[in-house]
């Protein structure tokens, strides 16, 4: 990557009406003009970004008039993103839909939603290669283990106005999982906050009443042995919000190796079972227009192939 040799100057950017409720990470991306990802989340984590004065997270949700600090930034010129061949076949053969505001995609697992930390790219920068010029962003996210529908808007408009759907929890998420243990009743509610800590430098969310708020409806479809095969409603948005509340349960995901046990997570390999058994199976949100769109994604022959197994 070479440098420009060009330096911006210390910035203090007003939030305007149309950006309320946009995320910092997202807003700073956006005034950067084409810094790649990492570092934006650097500017943030060392705190050189400030709202209204103060330090703030990458997931802090701005105001109208906030006030938001962006320091002077080396501008370079961007690199080119090596992608592999079978990561562009395999996101093109992934893609439930598209129109002129929404491009839908049935996330692989393994794939990473962007780059950052030591991952060099992401979906994001495969669907930026294969629609180049097209201004195509994040609105959700997914963990890179976890499989199925993702939701990219394809203009600031509807990036805006997805985010606002999933903030005020108008997108409706639903997830199949495996559980270990049998559920003891059809329809668990589990409505804790969570906290997010660290051990041993990796990040966990705990119920704690320091925490925020995180509702997930539990419901159970079939036994499967031990195990209970089960649909999810996620009715907020937190980080690893159905892996932390059924570990809360006492009935953490197959193949959970940080909620989870070791001999849990042995006991799932020896099915075969390679990754977290999660799967965004359902996804709706609505057009400019407020017509539903409604988007599925099977069970990936992966995880039906443990299921059938179990």
């Amino acid at each position: 990557m070479e440098e420009s040799g060009k330096k911006s100057a210390v910035r203090l950017v007003s939030v305007q009406s149309g950006q309320d409720g946009q995320r910092l990470d997202n807003f700073l991306i956006g005034q950067l003009g084409g810094a790649p990802r990492s570092l934006a989340y650097k500017l943030i984590r060392t705190g050189q970004v400030r709202v209204n004065s103060g330090r703030a997270k990458a997931a802090t949700r701005l105001a109208a008039g906030d006030k938001v600090r962006i320091p002077p930034v080396q501008l370079q010129e961007a690199a080119v993103v090596a992608i592999p061949e079978y990561a562009l076949d395999l996101v093109v053969k992934a893609i439930l839909f598209e129109d002129a505001d929404h491009l839908v995609i049935d996330k692989p697992a393994g794939m990473a939603v962007h780059g950052g930390s030591g991952i060099k790219w992401g979906v994001i920068d495969v669907l930026r290669q294969l629609r180049p010029g097209q201004d195509i962003e994040l609105v959700h996210r997914l963990d890179r283990d976890t499989s199925g529908c993702l939701v990219l808007a394809r203009n600031k408009k509807a990036m805006r106005e997805l985010q606002r759907q999933f903030r005020e929890s108008v997108a409706e998420k639903r997830y199949l999982c495996l559980v270990n243990g049998r559920l003891p009743e059809a329809r668990i509610v589990v409505n804790e906050p969570l906290f997010k800590t660290e051990r041993g430098g990796e990040r966990f969310m705990t119920v704690d009443p320091r925490g925020k708020h995180a509702l997930t409806e539990f419901r159970l479809l079939e036994h499967h042995g031990e195990a209970s095969f089960v649909e999810v409603h996620l009715m907020t948005g937190r980080t690893h919000q159905i892996r932390a509340h059924a570990a809360f349960m006492g009935h953490s995901l197959a193949g959970d190796t940080r909620y989870g046990t070791p001999q849990q997570a042995k006991y799932w390999r020896n099915f075969g079972l390679k990754r977290l058994f999660l799967h965004a199976h359902a996804l709706t949100v609505l057009d400019a227009q407020g017509n539903s769109l409604a988007f599925t994604a099977p069970l990936p022959p992966e995880l039906r192939a443990v299921l059938d197994s179990v």
